[in-house]
């Protein structure tokens, strides 16, 4: 083996606290070193300089002796985690931060992640991967986005407008994906869907413009003699549920439906929310903020016991036993985000990669949630459903 072949410099790289392993390309040893420690080890971190190696990983190289100045050395970044203290090595640590509780996410993040490691990304091999929440607390996002940069974060990973905008007034150098937000050119996070520039790029929700018509179509075909529909939301979460309204207001008017509007500014409202819903209207549309995907499993409990039914965007409420959700599939959103992560990991700008809309939409019908409101979804429902549950 290499190692034996120089006992004496391992040894000496070991006392100094650095890894011995070597570099398979020139058989020189290799430093695993974080910018943060070079200082400590008598590297300057101006020395330290990002490249691709020739098998297309993103390392940082060292200049500080007249080996490294050949390239003869490579030097990836060894990132210490400040909370376990436990050191793990990577190529490029990245962050998926959530304004939603992690069981919301989990179809979708397990999908990401198996996307990454399809593409060859591997947890503490090439890759060092971490999650935040902010549980549905929208007003932390900004500190744990300083968190995950300080902690070296080399690629930005969010889900919803509210982490998405977050990220972008946290850096303009750190790429960040979306894996889902609404209306990006809107909220001034880009200037083009085509042509993103900056560093962010992802999958927008825009189209769900179209998705308005969709839901009050369901509603009205499934409840009988529908007239009002009650519109819940936090409409201060983000610029998302004041849009749809908009949307969703010439789109009840052509149908001849009206809309009451309910906003929900913390979860101890969603009480008088649901009863404000059962007296003035037939069905609700719950619309998907970071209040009501957080507290989904209370905003279907108190769905049924007000007897009242309800359509939700998100697939998510349906875990919680939901009646009826139509909208994008988080697993093929996920996917595709890992897919911009590794391009992005692989050297490509951001703002050369262009921001995407779903194509791919499930409608999810809960029949056990049907029943205990003694509602019969239509045949011709069902017959359009991607999933049922029986």
């Amino acid at each position: 083996m290499i190692t034996e072949q120089i006992p004496e410099a391992m040894k000496a790289r070991m006392a100094a606290g650095l890894s011995p392993k070597l570099s398979q390309r020139r058989r020189e040893p290799m430093v695993e070193l974080h910018p943060v420690d070079a200082e400590r080890h008598g590297i300057d971190e101006h020395d330290l300089v990002r490249v691709m190696t020739p098998q297309g990983q993103s390392v940082f190289r060292a200049a500080t002796s007249d080996a490294q100045r050949r390239g003869e050395i490579f030097v990836p970044i060894h990132w210490t985690d400040r909370q376990s203290n436990a050191g793990r090595t990577g190529l490029l640590p990245r962050a998926l931060v959530d304004p939603y509780s992690p069981s919301v996410s989990a179809r979708g993040a397990a999908a990401f992640w198996t996307r990454l490691q399809e593409l060859g990304w591997t947890q503490g091999r090439n890759l060092i991967a971490d999650s935040r929440s902010a549980d549905g607390q929208i007003d932390r996002l900004p500190a744990l986005m300083a968190d995950v940069i300080a902690r070296g974060a080399g690629v930005i990973v969010t889900r919803g407008t509210p982490a998405t905008i977050a990220a972008k007034n946290a850096t303009t150098t750190i790429p960040i994906v979306f894996a889902s937000m609404s209306d990006p050119i809107g909220t001034g996070v880009v200037a083009s869907l085509a042509h993103p520039e900056g560093n962010l790029t992802g999958l927008s929700l825009e189209s769900t413009q179209d998705l308005s018509g969709k839901w009050l179509e369901v509603l009205q075909e499934t409840v009988p003699k529908l007239s009002t529909i009650a519109v819940i939301a936090d409409l201060n979460s983000s610029p998302f549920p004041r849009k749809l309204i908009q949307y969703l207001e010439p789109a009840a008017q052509k149908r001849g439906l009206k809309l009451r509007v309910i906003d929900v500014r913390d979860s101890r409202a969603l009480i008088s929310a649901f009863t404000q819903a059962r007296r003035q209207a037939q069905a609700a549309l719950v619309l998907g903020d970071p209040l009501t995907i957080t507290h989904r499993d209370e905003v279907t409990k108190l769905a049924a016991s007000n007897r009242l039914p309800v359509m939700y965007p998100f697939l998510p409420f349906m875990d919680s036993g939901g009646l009826m959700a139509y909208g994008p599939d988080p697993v093929v959103l996920f996917r595709r985000a890992a897919e911009y992560v590794d391009k992005i990991l692989k050297g490509a700008r951001p703002a050369d990669l262009p921001i995407e809309q779903p194509t791919q939409f499930r409608l999810v019908v809960n029949l056990k949630t049907a029943k205990a409101l003694g509602l019969t979804i239509p045949e011709s429902i069902l017959l359009r459903a991607d999933e049922v549950i029986r």
